[in-house]
């Protein structure tokens, strides 16, 4: 006979800690199956940067940005585009969230123990368009300590309900099917699998030792996207949208991030997934030269300066520059029959503007070390993660002209796509823009604006110079590829997290949460995401499902 709980959470991640957390608050007992190790609670979040999308802060109003919960919502629905019949439950969740993220958001986390850097960093800068895609104004709050910074609050509250005996955490235990009665979803059943060993993000081994079945009033889905499943990526690529798929990908999250139990939730219980062409691709990826997981990518996030050029050398045309407009740059991408594109900068530019994504590639800020961080970011030489990268990372080429840099580009590429008199026509027509401190040249006059935000010039955007400049030299090019992240789109639910059927109805004692509802309503993203909102969605849908379920019970 199954045991009975109130609730079981599928997944460990950020959204089903929140919702198991949330649901432990009021009093109900709680089961979180998670098939990967114990080394494997915080999911994703564990490797994030711990960015989050907030709205008219301390931290952005001591950075003498002013915003607003118009301003960000404005913001939201240029880049969402909502243009379908089911977007009606993804809009009503992200206008909520926008008014959270605006309202009691900060708050909430503040008073849990989360801090923030200071300076408030501007992502995805969008196309150009007042009410189009992007962010107006910096929103993008880097938790003091990273994703385990993130991760820390809900962790210690956790520990608290397991040692009360609210929580019970069963690691490698695999869900393989929704148990049904009476018309509502009852239960779960699956597979205990073999201890693993592994580190954190390693392939585990699918050996099955046992069975399981559960019993529950409420079963919550918070098992994440299809990222690490690059054939599911490619079967509902948007082809007509973005172009066809990439032949060659790089993973920025481990091999279990699958979806599968997107297909069991649908084939089990008739749970209607909607928006699966909606997907969040970074176009900066450069292979990890420490991989953890299968295919291993790291994305770069830059500043504004690097010339961003297609993989025969074309310079791309604006709104595609770095830090701008990740799928309209993405679709340009992969037009040339192409599934990489180049960096071109300098020692300057690497030193101030490059940041990789991620916990462990920023060690001086999840270690919470202001003396490190310090060090780190305004010492000579970039930081030490980076220069790591351009030391062994297989995508980079440091040259001292552009002749030995073309020859670098076409050895890494393995094609004689660079012609070396071309490449070195471009960079000089770029450099003749640096001459005022006015430019025609779209991306000359993007630094000249960044640099009038006090963070960017502090910390993220380089002295405006030539390329060419040998004060500022060696010149580096950066293979850049496709790097697989975020499913824009999940399973069906209304803002409380309550899964949906085909006919749009509630499906009873079924819920889903975080990437596996397409972070809040099957996809509250819309088309684009404006950065900070994936750790924010997690946050929000694990809270708002796990205070209606408990409501329920």
């Amino acid at each position: 006979m199954a045991q009975q709980t109130d609730a079981l959470v599928i997944g460990a991640g950020l959204a089903g800690l929140v919702t198991a957390i949330e649901l432990a608050d009021a009093g109900r007992s709680v089961r979180i199956l998670e098939q990967e190790g114990e080394n494997s609670i915080g999911g994703q979040a564990h490797w994030s940067l711990g960015g989050l999308f907030l709205v008219d802060t301390p931290e952005q109003r001591r950075m003498g940005i002013a915003d607003s919960a118009e301003l960000a919502w404005q913001d939201w629905l240029g880049s969402a585009g909502f243009d379908r019949p089911e977007d009606h439950w993804p809009r009503r969740t992200a206008e909520a969230f926008v008014e959270f993220a605006a309202g009691g958001m900060r708050e909430w986390l503040h008073g849990l123990g989360m801090r923030w850097f200071p300076v408030v960093g501007w992502a995805e800068r969008g196309g150009g368009a007042a009410d189009g895609h992007g962010n107006s104004v910096p929103r993008f709050h880097i938790t003091w300590g990273t994703g385990p910074g993130a991760l820390a609050p809900f962790l210690q509250r956790l520990q608290a309900h397991v040692d009360a005996g609210l929580i019970q955490v069963h690691c490698r235990h695999r869900v393989d099917r929704l148990v049904t009665a009476g018309g509502r979803v009852a239960g779960v059943a699956g597979a205990v699998l073999a201890p693993s060993r592994v580190e954190r993000g390693e392939r585990s081994s699918r050996d099955e030792v046992d069975v399981f079945e559960y019993a529950a009033e409420a079963v919550v889905i918070a098992s994440g996207g299809i990222g690490g499943d690059h054939d599911k990526v490619r079967a509902n690529w948007p082809v007509e949208r973005l172009g066809p798929p990439p032949a060659h990908m790089l993973s920025g999250v481990p091999h279990h991030v699958d979806g599968r139990m997107l297909d069991i939730a649908a084939g089990d219980a008739g749970a209607a997934i909607i928006n699966a062409d909606r997907m969040w691709h970074y176009t900066e990826g450069v292979a990890n030269w420490s991989p953890i997981w299968p295919a291993h990518g790291i994305r770069i996030i830059p500043g504004p300066s690097s010339l961003w050029l297609d993989a025969t050398g074309r310079r791309l045309p604006a709104p595609c520059l770095p830090g701008f407009d990740t799928l309209t740059t993405l679709r340009e991408i992969l037009a040339t029959g192409h599934d990489y594109s180049w960096f071109v900068l300098d020692q300057s530019i690497i030193e101030k503007e490059f940041a990789l994504s991620g916990s462990e590639q920023n060690p001086d800020m999840t270690s919470q070390s202001w003396r490190q961080v310090l060090r780190s970011r305004l010492s000579r030489g970039a930081p030490p993660p980076v220069e790591a990268f351009k030391t062994h990372g297989a995508d980079f080429v440091v040259a001292e002209n552009v002749a030995e840099l073309a020859a670098g580009m076409n050895r890494v590429a393995g094609n004689p796509l660079i012609d070396a008199a071309a490449l070195e026509v471009t960079i000089t027509a770029r450099d003749r823009q640096m001459t005022n401190a006015f430019a025609k040249d779209a991306q000359i006059t993007a630094i000249h604006g960044a640099r009038r935000y006090r963070g960017d010039r502090l910390f993220r955007v380089a002295r405006p110079h030539r390329l060419l400049d040998p004060a500022h030299g060696p010149l580096i090019a950066v293979r850049l590829h496709i790097l697989t992240r975020k499913t824009l789109g999940g399973l069906h639910t209304d803002i409380d997290g309550r899964l949906l059927d085909g006919r749009g109805e509630a499906i009873p004692g079924l819920y889903g949460v975080g990437e596996a509802a397409g972070f809040g309503g099957g996809g509250y993203h819309g088309y684009n995401a404006l950065e900070g909102t994936f750790l924010g969605g997690c946050l929000f849908s694990g809270r708002r499902a796990g205070r209606h379920a408990a409501g329920q019970l």
